[in-house]
């Protein structure tokens, strides 16, 4: 099974919403089993915490349900999962800088790396935390973009 990890800063909004749009798709293609994933962030303020109550009811208006508890990106995840997805380019740095020795970097990509079409050139999922409903809706838009694409991309890749 190939096991992919979404992180971004508190693991409220951007990574469980990229969580639970994968998830469903890959519910949708009836590839549970074959593939698999999780979200986590990089600070530790939220732990134990739902996503942010603004990103559940944009998702939920969209039929997915964003109810992960969030939790800090551990050393075990380097081991445990495939490709690991960095909602932006802080936390992109910030998962190269506390990865083990001995850990294949290779896996760390930025989300923006699988953005197609009128999303091709983003450089990253912004953070909606301190906007309104508009930017949650952006960034699920580009997270749905970037998923279908990221959902090609490991189907393809051997496991």
């Amino acid at each position: 099974m190939k096991k992919l990890l979404f992180v971004c800063l508190g693991n409220i909004c951007r990574s469980p919403a990229a969580d639970g749009v994968f998830s469903a798709m890959i519910a949708k293609k009836n590839l549970t089993g074959t593939l698999a994933c999780d979200s986590c962030g990089t600070g530790d303020w939220h732990i134990g915490q739902l996503p942010d109550s603004r990103m559940r009811a944009a998702g939920a208006q969209r039929g997915y349900n964003f109810n992960h508890r969030a939790r800090q990106l551990c050393a075990a995840d380097y081991k445990n999962f495939d490709l690991i997805i960095a909602m932006d380019d802080a936390n992109f740095r910030d998962i190269i800088a506390r990865a083990p020795a001995g850990t294949d970097i290779s896996k760390v990509h930025r989300f923006a790396e699988f953005c197609t079409g009128e999303f091709a050139g983003t450089s990253h999922v912004p953070d909606p935390y301190y906007g309104g409903e508009k930017d949650f809706h952006h960034a699920l838009d580009i997270i749905e973009n970037g998923c279908s694409s990221l959902l090609k991309f490991s189907e393809a890749e051997p496991h």
